[in-house]
């Protein structure tokens, strides 16, 4: 059996297992409040979700796939900054849980899903047709779609 965890890094993002490519679990990337208008990543609740998938797992094997991020023209110094705090906290739970990570430049999956180019809500369309009984109804679930695709990808 294989599992893989696919990972969306955004505060928006999401956290999925995937076993044999079939869906398991589902999570919202959990946030807390960092000042008066701003989140970030929890890494305690990102640590409870990686350990509970490997617990799931059984001591089968089991591997991240993080999408990779970089900077982006057009975005923020802060907004960057706060982006990579997010990947760096995924990635520092990752190893202290003793599980492999494999980074997924978003170009590599999306062109392998087939959606390279497209409207980003597509990304949604796409997981609702491999896994219809996802909870993708709403707009703001692109980072669960992105998650699955993530995975999806890294379960090929």
């Amino acid at each position: 059996m294989t599992y893989v965890i696919g990972i969306d890094p955004g505060l928006e993002g999401a956290i999925v297992l995937l076993r044999d490519n079939q869906l398991k679990e589902v999570a919202d990337m959990p946030t807390m409040a960092a000042g008066k208008h701003k989140r970030q990543v929890n890494a305690a609740q990102v640590r409870d979700i990686l350990q509970g998938y490997v617990e799931s797992a059984d001591h089968e094997k089991i591997e991240i796939h993080l999408e990779q991020v970089s900077a982006r023209p057009g975005q923020g110094v802060t907004s960057m900054f706060n982006f990579g705090v997010s990947y760096g906290i995924i990635l520092g739970v990752a190893a202290a849980l003793l599980i492999p990570v494999i980074l997924c430049p978003a170009a590599k999956w999306k062109k392998r899903i087939g959606l390279l180019g497209s409207d980003k809500d597509m990304a949604r369309t796409k997981a609702q047709m491999l896994y219809p009984d996802a909870d993708l109804a709403l707009k703001k679930d692109i980072g669960r779609a992105d998650a699955i695709l993530i995975a999806r990808y890294g379960g090929e």
